[in-house]
């Protein structure tokens, strides 16, 4: 029962969120494909509205808003129900993952529902929207990709920032064209769930997102191993060692 209601809700929320940008009323109808194929084609919500953002066609920017420019065949999960194969690209500019049912050029590009229970699974590497802390203590919301799954949970999420171009202030200094950044942030999940805090590459600022239980045996296995965490390889023998 608990699961007809969640999924029911999610539902309605995306049916209105489609009635809003399309002008029609989504509607959930278990017919030939049943509840699976209900579930995928209102869990793609329409972004005609936001066409504006998605207009990266300028030549002279360089870089890319996208993990990918191209789509890629996922597989869409809502909890633990396979709803079945997508094509999807990740905007991570926008935080937003463009979906189209079918892979073609006049294929409608519809964007992904921002419900945590969805996950898209691609290359054997699930990423799903979640709320995280960064380093400065601002909370936000974004999507994430599992690195490392177990008590503590490592997760990645691709940042990308956007700088306007500059004129050149005289013939002696050179202008730089707008360009798309991109970085990768690490973040680790605490056992309980409740909180994903933006991982720095340092010894002493990691031990603090460590549940105080184990920071003394962490401490002396990195010490042991004579290991300064600078790279996501040093940060999976971290996880690791606390899931072992």
């Amino acid at each position: 029962m608990k699961k007809v209601i969640g999924l029911l809700s999610f539902l309605l929320v995306i049916g209105s969120l489609n009635a809003q940008t399309s002008g029609q009323v989504a509607q959930y109808t278990p017919g030939v494909g049943g509840e699976t194929d209900g579930l995928y084609l209102n869990a793609m919500g329409s972004i005609a509205d936001k066409l504006d953002k998605l207009d990266y066609t300028d030549d002279t920017i360089e870089g890319s808003p996208y993990q990918s420019n191209t789509f890629a065949p996922g597989q869409l999960f809502y909890g633990d129900e396979n709803v079945g194969e997508i094509f999807y690209r990740y905007n991570a500019y926008n935080e937003e993952i463009e979906i189209k049912q079918k892979n073609t050029e006049i294929e409608p590009i519809r964007g992904l529902g921002k419900d945590k229970k969805i996950r898209l699974v691609a290359n054997g590497k699930s990423m799903s929207f979640k709320t995280f802390v960064d380093k400065r203590g601002n909370t936000k919301n974004g999507y994430m990709t599992l690195v490392s799954d177990g008590e503590y949970k490592l997760y990645k999420h691709l940042k990308v920032t956007f700088k306007e171009a500059k004129k050149a202030e005289n013939s002696l200094v050179k202008g730089s064209p707008a360009r798309f950044s991109q970085s990768t942030v690490y973040y680790l999940e605490s056992p309980d769930g409740k909180r994903l805090d933006e991982v720095q590459l340092n010894n002493k600022k990691l031990l603090e997102l460590v549940d105080k239980s184990k920071q003394e045996d962490l401490k002396q296995y990195l010490k042991e191993n004579k290991i300064k965490v600078n790279d996501v390889n040093d940060l999976n023998k971290v996880v690791n060692f606390l899931n072992g």
